[in-house]
């Protein structure tokens, strides 16, 4: 599945004369195009294939389909569904404290793009809605209502950030709107008997923490651990993990730091951890303040054992903004593989992912994890779509989304499969540890896999 040489100036010549246009209304689709505060989005001409994005698809669709009723377009009356068209809602924080995140959007709006270059769905072809919530949950509430009540919507697609998906969770098992693949790691969204139209995607924050408990345990066993961490349920998952491999050491060994994701800096809770004696930080905190953090524990030249969480190990929007020197040797995982690593540059999955970037996502920066990430998510949503054959209803494209079986994503460390059950809403499950060198993050260790039984 290389793309060769001649494959590959081909399509940078395809990229290179792509039409730009403007959209014309802030953060809306309008037919099948996203629309973004003042971003261009190229719309390549014509409909040219790289072979390998196209045998991806084939790929994808060939795994596990479970075939619908030919007969009848059972679909074509379904709430976000018609002769030629699918619906899918989105929020994004494409401004605010995560605006960082805010490229997975447009990565996930090129991907339905190709997808639908590349024939749609059954006839139709996705018209991607994606509004704005500026990592606000009152406001990604108003906007799901919006998506649900006025566009109505099949189903959401990847919204991101743990406090605003916890927003408006019971709002869509309530409504029976399908939550799919939300972009956070939150434990919580594998308890799949309390919120059964809502799955995730990524590992569990919780587990990553266990193992970066585990990590400290086996080299520094007699360390002062600070926990920097958001005030929310995403940080909270982290010093959970960390308590239920210290157990009752926990105390004596742990000081927490909490921040709310409203404050200016982090500068306050963290020179409190210095204070305490911490030789082992470990951060669970948001690409903003990553970026703050790593700064200023150079600036004062504290040298810890530094743990990053895994959302915020991103080479341009947090180790290059934080200065490269000063994040040497921070540790932190990976489930994806990284743009900036040497090692993947022969790789297929990689070169498809670059590929797909170069025609579809050309002012997308190669050098950010996110946008892997998104490509990631959006194979997985197109391989439901693809499962879901001829039969779009709500009932249906969540029975695909929890029936996924060794499902290889071609930007997924080697080893790691997406599979999904009726009892198991975490499609991801295993993480490799990394160090950040100056120049990019070196993978060590082996793919620890989570054990834990499938949640209930």
């Amino acid at each position: 599945m290389a793309l060769d040489h001649c494959t590959a100036k081909k399509a940078a010549a395809q990229a290179g004369t792509t039409n730009t246009r403007r959209f014309l209304v802030p953060l809306m689709v309008r037919r099948h195009r996203l629309t973004l505060i003042g971003v261009r989005t190229g719309l390549p001409k014509g409909k040219g294939k790289s072979p390998m994005l196209r045998r991806r698809m084939l790929l994808t669709a060939a795994a596990t389909v479970i075939p619908a009723a030919p007969a009848v377009l059972r679909a074509q009356d379904a709430t976000g569904v018609t002769a030629t068209e699918i619906r899918i809602g989105n929020t994004m924080p494409y401004t605010g404290p995560a605006a960082a995140f805010g490229t997975i959007g447009k990565a996930d709006a090129a991907a339905f793009h190709m997808a639908n270059d590349m024939g749609g769905f059954a006839g139709r072809k996705v018209n991607f809605i994606s509004y704005n919530d500026h990592y606000s949950p009152s406001t990604t509430v108003a906007q799901v209502r919006r998506l649900v009540e006025e566009d109505q919507v099949l189903c959401l697609f990847n919204t991101l950030g743990t406090p605003t998906n916890l927003a408006i969770a019971k709002y869509c098992n309530a409504q029976k709107v399908p939550q799919l693949f939300v972009s956070t790691g939150a434990d919580l969204w594998g308890a799949y008997k309390e919120h059964p139209w809502t799955i995730g995607w990524q590992p569990s924050y919780r587990t990553e923490a266990q193992v970066y408990a585990k990590y400290i345990q086996q080299t520094k066993p007699d360390a002062k651990i600070g926990i920097l961490y958001q005030n929310d349920v995403f940080g909270q998952d982290y010093v959970k993990g960390v308590r239920d491999i210290l157990k009752q050491r926990f105390d004596e060994m742990v000081t927490t730091a909490p921040y709310e994701v409203s404050d200016a800096t982090v500068d306050s809770p963290l020179l409190r951890l210095q204070s305490t004696g911490t030789n082992v930080l470990l951060m669970a905190v948001t690409p903003k303040f990553a970026v703050e953090a790593i700064r200023k524990a150079a600036e004062i030249n504290w040298k810890p054992m530094h743990l990053l969480s895994g959302v915020s190990a991103s080479v341009r929007a947090v180790m290059l903004p934080a200065g490269v020197e000063n994040g040497i040797d921070v540790i932190s995982s990976g489930f994806l593989k990284d743009p900036t690593d040497p090692r993947w540059e022969n790789d297929p999955g990689m070169k498809e992912w670059r590929a797909f970037m170069m025609k579809y996502y050309p002012e997308g920066d190669l050098k950010d994890a996110s946008n892997v990430f998104a490509y990631g998510v959006s194979l997985t949503m197109i391989q439901v779509l693809k499962q879901c054959g001829n039969d779009l209803s709500r009932d249906n494209i969540m029975k695909q989304a929890v029936n996924l079986r060794n499902f290889e994503c071609p930007v997924l460390l080697t080893g790691i499969r997406l599979n999904t059950s009726p009892t198991n809403y975490r499609p991801i499950r295993q993480i490799q540890l990394m160090r950040w060198t100056g120049k990019t993050w070196n993978l060590f260790g082996d793919v620890i896999g989570d054990t834990s039984s499938e949640s209930g």
